[in-house]
């Protein structure tokens, strides 16, 4: 087992897909509009998580947190910036956690699946990894003063503008992108024989 994982092929196909988390998270896998941030990121994380497990995909997930967690520190993404002044704490657990957690869950979901029904896996676990992201990005702004002070009145107006500012366009965007690339990924992987 061992030996399996530390093999060549293996070290090597989870350093392309790091190299490809790094990149598409730093310089161009983000469009920005507004306080939107369109991110292709998860594309590699769902990608590690089939095809090499659920632990890879969590370290694919947290090292895309950790360069989030620079830009917003860095003031590179507007509105974690805003946060980020007022709950520097709370975001950082959001920037860490939520692309951690979608890509270990992403990877137990396709193993339990992928004996049954390969293609069906792929897109579970694809589909799953935006919505985990977006859910706790969510619940993350609910626990912030900051985001709970643009609220007005009851805090009712919070609940609506997370969803419809931000969340919105991100998560459908994101979710598209996850479920009609990270299962065509995986096929061509399966079709040049790079996995088992």
């Amino acid at each position: 087992m061992k030996e399996n994982f530390f093999s060549a092929k293996r070290i090597a196909g989870m350093g392309i897909l790091l190299a490809l988390v790094i990149v598409l998270q730093w310089f161009g896998g983000t469009i920005v509009i507004g306080p939107v941030q369109l991110n292709f990121t998860l594309v590699p994380i769902v990608l590690g998580a089939m095809v090499f497990g659920p632990w890879v995909g969590a370290f694919l997930g947290f090292s895309s947190g950790v360069i989030v967690l620079i830009q917003v520190i860095q003031g590179l993404v507007p509105f974690y910036t805003l946060i980020w002044t007022n709950d520097p704490i709370v975001t950082s657990i959001v920037c860490l956690s939520k692309t951690t957690v979608a890509g270990l869950i992403a990877g137990f979901i396709y193993n339990l699946l992928k004996n049954k029904n390969q293609i069906a896996a792929s897109f579970i676990s694809s589909g799953i990894v935006p919505i985990i992201n977006t859910l706790i990005f969510v619940i993350g702004c609910m626990c912030m003063s900051s985001v709970r002070s643009m609220a007005s009145g009851d805090g009712s107006m919070l609940l609506v503008y997370i969803l419809v500012s931000i969340v919105t366009f991100n998560f459908f965007f994101e979710f598209a992108i996850s479920l009609f690339l990270a299962p065509a990924l995986n096929r061509v992987l399966k079709a040049v024989k790079y996995i088992d």
